[in-house]
C-alpha cells in the first residue's frame, strides 16, 4: 500500500510556486525561512521551527546576523541549517557590499547606511569597524577593528591611525554598533572621535564622519555637529 506524503508537502509545492511566480513579494517572513529550512530538512515541517526561530531573534534581520552557536541552542536546528541562513546572509551583504564598490562613499551615502545596518544592526555585541577610503573616496578596505561586550569595545587611536597609514588611506569612515538598538551617541563616541580626528590630521587623513549603527536607526556624528 502507497503511504500518501505528509500534509506539508502539498504546502511546500505551493510555497515554491509563489516563490516562482511572485519571487517572494507578499510572502510574510517565515514562510521564506519555512521554505529555506525545508530544501535542507525536506522531510520535516519546517514552519514551526521558521517561527520559533524568528520569535528567538526579534525577525528576520537578528536571525540573519545570528551566530552559529545562538542558533545551535534553538531545537531543531543543526549546521546544514545554520549554513543555508549564512549563505543568504552572505549572499545579501555581498549584494550591498557591491554598490559601494561601484562610486565614490559620499555620493552613494544610502547604499552605505543599507550596508551597515545589514552587516551591524543586529549584532548582539559591540562592534567597532573603519571604512578606509582613497583620495577619490572610494572604499579600499571595510575593516573590524574591535569586538567587545554587549556594552561596549575596545578601540585604541593609534591603532586606528596605523592602519589608515599602511592603507595609504586619504580618509576613514568610524562605525559602531549599539546593541541596545538606540543609536544615540555616547560621550564616549563623542570623545574617540575628537581624538582621531586630532591624530589624523598630524598625517593629512580626514575623518570623513562617525556612524553609530542600531535597529532604532542610525546617528551621523557630523549630521549632529559633533565632529
Amino acid at each position: 500500500m502507497t503511504v500518501p506524503p505528509p500534509d506539508y508537502h502539498g504546502h511546500r509545492a505551493r510555497l515554491r510556486e509563489r516563490l516562482i511566480e511572485t519571487g517572494g513579494e507578499g510572502m510574510p517572513d517565515y514562510e521564506l525561512i519555512e521554505y529555506l529550512l525545508s530544501l535542507v530538512t525536506p522531510r520535516k515541517d519546517t514552519k514551526p521551527l521558521a517561527k520559533e526561530l524568528l520569535k528567538e531573534f526579534g525577525g528576520i534581520g537578528g536571525l540573519l546576523a545570528a551566530g552559529p552557536e545562538a542558533l545551535m541552542h534553538v531545537k531543531g536546528m543543526g549546521e546544514t541549517s545554520i549554513a543555508a541562513l549564512k549563505i543568504v546572509q552572505a549572499t545579501a551583504l555581498r549584494l550591498l557590499r557591491n554598490d559601494l564598490d561601484e562610486r565614490p562613499v559620499l555620493s552613494n551615502w544610502q547604499a552605505v547606511l543599507d550596508y551597515l545596518r545589514a552587516e551591524m544592526a543586529h549584532h548582539p555585541i559591540e562592534r567597532v569597524r573603519v571604512l578606509h577610503l582613497n583620495s577619490r573616496n572610494m572604499l579600499i578596505r571595510d575593516e573590524l577593528v574591535s569586538e567587545g561586550t554587549i556594552a561596549e569595545a575596545a578601540v585604541h587611536v593609534r591603532e586606528i591611525i596605523k592602519r589608515a597609514i599602511h592603507f595609504g588611506s586619504a580618509a576613514i569612515i568610524l562605525v559602531h554598533n549599539h546593541p541596545s538598538g538606540d543609536p544615540q551617541p555616547s560621550r564616549a563616541d563623542i570623545d574617540l572621535t575628537r581624538k582621531t580626528i586630532d591624530a589624523a590630521k598630524q598625517f593629512d587623513i580626514a575623518v570623513h564622519d562617525h556612524v553609530v549603527i542600531g535597529t532604532k536607526g542610525h546617528a551621523s556624528l557630523r549630521a549632529m555637529g559633533l565632529m
